[in-house]
């Protein structure tokens, strides 16, 4: 079993023991992402990078990457491929030629 699919099944036990699926329509897990993500920004606020706390970084992680998992799953997306399908498309977007050591957006490239 890869370790994606075993993330997965592990998050969707633990989600069905709970009966928790009927909260977990596209649009709320979409909305849980991004509360989940205020939350990750909260801990940086007003400190620099190395006074926050990183086991809070990894709990809120953690959360994002569980309901990015949630959303997958209810579209039957298979995340290794949305990731390299993605970066493919980037690769486009950002050649290496014109993109490296900048952080301009690809149409100012």
């Amino acid at each position: 079993m890869t370790d994606i699919k075993e993330i997965t099944t592990a998050l969707i036990k633990f989600r069905n023991d709970r009966d928790w699926e009927q909260f977990h329509n596209p649009k709320d897990l979409a909305l849980a992402i991004s509360v989940e993500a205020g939350e990750l920004l909260e801990l940086f606020l007003w400190k620099s990078p190395e006074e926050v706390n990183k086991e809070n970084v990894k709990e809120e992680l953690a959360d994002i990457l569980s309901f990015c998992f949630f959303l997958s799953e209810k579209y039957g997306f298979d995340i290794k491929e949305i990731i390299l399908d993605k970066l493919e498309k980037s690769g486009v977007k950002y050649p290496v030629e014109k993109a490296k050591g900048t952080a301009k957006k690809y149409n100012e490239l």
